[in-house]
């Protein structure tokens, strides 16, 4: 399983994915409904869009005194007996990882999904020092079997169809029967309960992510729809969340703000299944939990996004609301996008941490229809920040020459307003001749656009100058100037 940027590919990574028929089937199956069950939620909550802005001032306050709660957060983790390790790299939070698992002897670790330990290639990272990390929930499980990477942030397996998970529990479950029947879901998911089942009893270490990271009590906070982090964190000797320094909020009551979008934004749930707080190893008088309880707060790159262009892009709760609505995540998935974040988040936040270079294409990858940030929970302005990032793509000369030669084409043309004018109204009558409503070739360049979709053709009545302001095109043919 790799996990090295591969965004730089980003245009060939669409080819494939869009000439792969099973996998837009299976996005299309995947995603039907969720733009109508988050709807459904929120509209259910006459407050929500209060509440959006409720979360959006709570974290823009977090991020003004980030400092301040790190260290209330790491003071109280610490009075509760828990150890706070703080990695400014992916390579500092790897090595701490292990050390701790070195030192609890662990052979095996069991993993709640974590889109951090995705960002810093953490399996991997265990497998080649000798600790086998065991995904647990059943989404990267199944990916996990087939040495793939996840697809989307909630629903990690959301690329594999039936067929395929079965192929994969036939394949790399040989110790059970070969001709067993795996024909109902039903039938897969007891087989996937009863194989992870052993081994939450066997790892010596459990490792989760975490929702939030509360300051005022030192708790970390998941959600889940499965249960199997809670069985991760409390069967295993040792507990380590890792987790990305803007994860905190102040308070219990700010977590409930933040719970009360997550879940509506996510899954269209009034809130996930389970909901675990988390704080310090097992007491004497506590049933079960660690024995040990370490934190991992990872920088790698966020601290140099504070008071940016990009500062906004930390408040995300990573509910992927905008990758469920984005109609270029919904037409080529999450592979696409070459790294851990797809969708728009990831076309903000993959070059904010990996950088322009490798992370350039993706803000180019939205129609800037505006529907990430209408949905988003926690408002951040996802295309103006990809308009940031296109800009800067721009200006140090990464974009594709022959797009810059087009902008620079249009903005001579666009600085002779009369030239543009019979430019654009000759287009317009060229394109009239070549379909109308809709068009299905077009010719030189432009059929890249029509290789996969329709062009819309112009409509009758003249440019849009012309219908806004009739006299334009009496001026241009010799009218008063």
């Amino acid at each position: 399983m790799t996990h090295a940027p591969t965004t730089p590919n980003f245009r060939q990574n669409v080819r494939e994915a869009m000439a792969d028929a099973p996998l837009m089937e299976q996005m299309t199956t995947a995603l039907t409904g969720s733009m109508a069950r988050r709807a459904g939620a929120a509209g259910a909550v006459p407050e929500f869009d209060a509440l959006r802005d409720a979360g959006r001032d709570l974290k823009n306050h977090v991020l003004e005194h980030l400092d301040v709660y790190l260290e209330t957060y790491e003071q109280a983790v610490t009075d509760a007996g828990g150890h706070v390790h703080w990695a400014e790299t992916a390579e500092e939070a790897r090595a701490i990882i292990l050390d701790i698992c070195r030192k609890a002897g662990a052979k095996t670790v069991n993993k709640g999904k974590s889109m951090i330990s995705e960002e810093i290639g953490l399996n991997d990272y265990l497998e080649e020092n000798g600790v086998k990390p065991v995904e647990t929930d059943l989404g990267e499980y199944i990916i996990q079997l087939r040495k793939e990477t996840p697809s989307h942030i909630i629903a990690p397996a959301m690329h594999v169809n039936v067929p395929q998970w079965r192929e994969a529990f036939r394949k790399f479950h040989p110790h059970l029967p070969q001709d067993r029947d795996l024909e109902g879901l039903d039938k897969l998911l007891l087989e996937a309960r009863g194989e992870l089942r052993r081994k939450y009893f066997e790892a010596e270490v459990g490792i989760t992510g975490a929702n939030m990271l509360i300051a005022e009590t030192g708790q970390s906070v998941i959600v889940t729809n499965e249960g199997n982090g809670d069985l991760s964190q409390s069967l295993a000797k040792v507990h380590i969340v890792l987790a990305s320094l803007e994860k905190i909020v102040p308070t219990l009551e700010d977590a409930s703000t933040v719970l009360r979008l997550l879940a509506r934004s996510a899954t269209g749930q009034e809130m996930s299944v389970y909901t675990t707080f988390s704080s310090g190893p097992r007491r004497a008088e506590d049933p079960d939990g660690p024995e040990e309880y370490h934190v991992v707060l990872l920088d790698n790159g966020r601290s140099e996004m504070l008071g940016s262009d990009f500062q906004d892009m930390l408040r995300c709760i990573r509910c992927g609301a905008c990758m469920n609505h984005c109609p270029v995540y919904r037409a080529v998935g999450g592979h696409a996008y070459g790294w851990v974040y797809p969708g728009p988040m990831g076309a903000v936040l993959t070059p904010a941490l990996i950088g322009v270079t490798q992370g350039g294409n993706l803000p180019n990858a939205s129609t800037f229809c505006g529907r990430c940030e209408e949905v988003c929970p926690m408002r951040i302005p996802l295309p103006k920040m990809m308009r940031h990032w296109r800009e800067r793509e721009f200006e140090r000369k990464l974009s594709p020459k022959g797009m810059r030669r087009g902008m620079g084409a249009w903005a001579w043309a666009a600085r002779r307003p009369g030239l543009y004018r019979i430019g654009a109204s000759l287009a317009a009558r060229a394109l009239r001749l070549l379909g109308a409503g809709s068009i299905r070739r077009l010719p030189l360049a432009g059929r890249a656009w029509t290789q996969t979709r329709d062009f819309p053709a112009p409509q009758k009545g003249g440019t849009f100058l012309a219908q806004w302001n009739p006299d334009a095109e009496g001026r241009r043919k010799g009218g008063a100037a």
